[in-house]
């Protein structure tokens, strides 16, 4: 019996051949990849909401100052009414529409933001509420 035979045995019985780490490897390589891709649309859905968030709470201040208006005056201002503003460092077009309803008295009411500048842009956000002019009680 030879001496290293011992040795030799349990060498062949540890570590990975070569075949195992190519494919360990592949399957590495391959997997990388998809989740590298996965985190960057994470990120890209995450900064959307972002953004949408921030034209709803654009939205809702127009809202908030349109209804003020009215309390002041007693009517709403006539057509479409447009704006731009900056929030966040970040340039923002608003636009309100205003159209009849069946119901006497009350005025549905748009407002749409878009990132940028112009209605050419696409809203982010779109409000949509329903005013009565004529029913709102004279400001002190």
């Amino acid at each position: 019996m030879h001496l290293l035979s011992p040795l030799l045995a349990d060498k062949k019985a540890h570590g990975f051949t070569l075949i195992e780490v190519m494919v360990a490897l592949a399957v590495v390589a391959i997997a990388l990849p998809a989740l590298l891709f996965l985190l960057f649309q994470q990120l890209d859905g995450a900064e959307y909401l972002r953004q949408r968030s921030i034209a709803s709470w654009i939205a809702e201040d127009k809202l908030g100052e349109l209804r003020l208006i009215v309390a002041q005056r007693g009517s709403l201002p006539e057509g479409t009414i447009e704006g731009e503003t900056e929030v966040l460092d970040q340039d923002w077009s608003w636009w309100i529409e205003q159209e009849g309803t069946e119901v006497p008295g009350f005025i549905r009411i748009e407002i749409n933001v878009a990132s940028g500048m112009g209605q050419e842009a696409t809203p982010l956000h779109t409000l949509v509420a329903f005013l009565a002019p004529e029913r709102v009680p004279d400001a002190p």
